[in-house]
């Protein structure tokens, strides 16, 4: 999808389509009574019998018959205007483009990025709309015979001021490259396990690696074992496939500044085990890798938007089987960091290959380390599939991830970890188990994280959040590959990179 801008009027931009967006209150806007006008009253009817009402995401579609240059119009309601947000914004480019995609529209332009509203600069809303148009377009049909031969080329966005073009552009490109490195996180969560395994997902890290000029090491078994991840090679030991663990940096930033550590949880098929799942929508396991997804997807965008910061991405990677040799209940590993781990349920393995990624953090010495995964049901008990859970150790840097998920649409929820818990998951023969009591699972997993870690550091349960089977608005079904704007817009503001 190319994006594209014209300093021009809707009224005189001879296309497929327009998309144009509108504020409740606002009906008799000079653009929208010229639209009005030319179509012979049909917007007037429409609100006067109630089909269209500006409420954000609501769409009205019309067949301009010849007496509009463009062939399809599309009107988006954005609310009031002094309630708009980046993520309104987002929602009503999805809900427009989805529109035109399905009316077999190729190119069309777009006037939602043509006027600052609410605080928000025609670059942040060039951004936003990129991001929900591309985002809402994304179809995964790789292992599909029949290809979606629907597909938006090129997207324009009108602006009738030069003054904006730099700005719009600016933030257009944004949030493609954005848009484009949360789908590469999709792709990867969507694929079949037996496709992305924990060797292919090094792979795919390599690739984007030599693409971007970030700095790429990949640890195989035996280098694994010789640092004494113990948490790793536990859950390992039960596959045929073998153990990756994925380091990238990208340090363009200061040299006297020091990184941030992204860990990302890599199971690219989780069984439970011993600890064996149940078989209904087992199948959905090979998104518990969307942790790692998201890292490696982060790290993609940071490089091509060329951050001036320092950032390190890392991703423990195996399968989580019932083998032979695999992990039993009652089996006592010792991790990276020292800690001794009494595994009581093989099912709880994240845990067990985060605590080394999280130590192996700390020989960065880092600013702050924030790991994602898709780690306990628990979480969803608790908040469903509207935000991840948010634990960890420093307030500053946990409200900076929660006002990241404000502004992406990727919300995130703080939730407690006080030292009580830590009694939750005493071990009798170990430091510490890795399950507590049946209640407050999402906090007791995070207890067990906070155990390997030194300095400053965040935890995103994002089992509620990481895979969805409806759409909804930007969200398709599958992989949504969230954590990628979340940790580039963290990123960019924790550092005073963003702009």
């Amino acid at each position: 999808m190319k994006f594209s801008i014209k300093t021009q009027m809707m009224d005189t931009f001879k296309t497929d389509g327009v998309l144009v967006g509108a504020f409740q209150g606002e009906a008799s806007r000079d653009d929208l009574k010229t639209m009005d006008k030319a179509l012979g009253g049909h917007l007037t009817r429409a609100i006067r019998a109630r089909h269209f009402e500006f409420k954000p995401g609501q769409t009205l579609a019309i067949d301009s018959l010849g007496r509009f240059p463009a062939g399809k119009i599309v009107i988006v309601g954005l609310g009031k205007r002094t309630e708009l947000s980046a993520d309104k914004v987002r929602k009503a480019s999805a809900a427009g483009t989805s529109v035109m995609k399905n009316s077999g529209v190729k190119k069309f332009g777009t006037t939602l990025a043509s006027e600052s509203a609410n605080g928000l600069t025609v670059g942040e809303l060039a951004q936003a709309s990129a991001e929900g148009a591309y985002l809402s377009s994304y179809t995964f049909d790789s292992y599909k015979s029949k290809k979606d031969d629907k597909r938006i080329s090129e997207i324009t966005h009108l602006t009738d001021k030069k003054s904006n073009v730099s700005a719009i552009d600016k933030g257009a490109r944004k949030g493609k490259i954005l848009a484009e490195s949360a789908c590469f996180a999709r792709d990867l969560i969507n694929m079949p396990g037996n496709m992305a395994t924990p060797t292919f997902l090094a792979n795919q890290a390599k690739q984007i690696a030599s693409r971007y000029g970030i700095k790429c090491s990949v640890l195989g078994p035996k280098a694994i074992e010789k640092l004494g991840m113990g948490g790793l090679c536990g859950v390992a030991r039960g596959s045929h496939e073998p153990a990756r663990f994925i380091i990238l940096e990208w340090m363009k930033g200061p040299k006297t500044k020091k990184p941030i550590v992204l860990v990302g949880k890599g199971l690219t098929f989780d069984t439970g085990g011993i600890s064996i799942k149940p078989s209904g929508d087992m199948h959905e396991m090979k998104s518990d890798m969307s942790g790692g997804a998201a890292v490696l997807g982060a790290m993609r965008a940071a490089a091509a938007l060329k951050l001036k910061a320092n950032l390190v991405g890392l991703v423990p990677s195996t399968e989580n089987m019932p083998g032979g040799s695999a992990t039993k209940p009652g089996d006592v590993l010792t991790g990276l960091s020292g800690v001794t781990m009494e595994v009581l349920n093989t099912d709880a393995e994240g845990r067990l290959i985060l605590a080394d990624a999280l130590a192996y953090a700390g020989r960065y010495k880092p600013d702050c380390v924030v790991d994602m995964a898709t780690l306990t049901g628990a979480c969803m008990v608790a908040l469903g599939h509207r935000a991840s859970g948010l634990f960890g150790n420093d307030e500053k840097l946990i409200d900076q991830i929660r006002k990241a998920g404000e502004r992406t649409g990727e919300r995130c929820w703080p939730m407690p970890l006080w030292e009580e818990y830590d009694e939750d998951i005493k071990s009798d023969i170990a430091d510490v188990k890795n399950i507590g009591p049946r209640w407050g699972g999402a906090i007791t997993a995070a207890a067990f994280l906070k155990k390997h870690v030194k300095g400053k550091w965040a935890h995103v349960d994002i089992a509620g959040t990481a895979y969805t089977n409806s759409e909804n608005g930007y969200l398709k079904k599958g992989g949504v590959g969230l954590g990628v704007r979340l940790m580039i817009d963290f990123v960019e503001h924790r550092t005073g990179v963003y702009k």
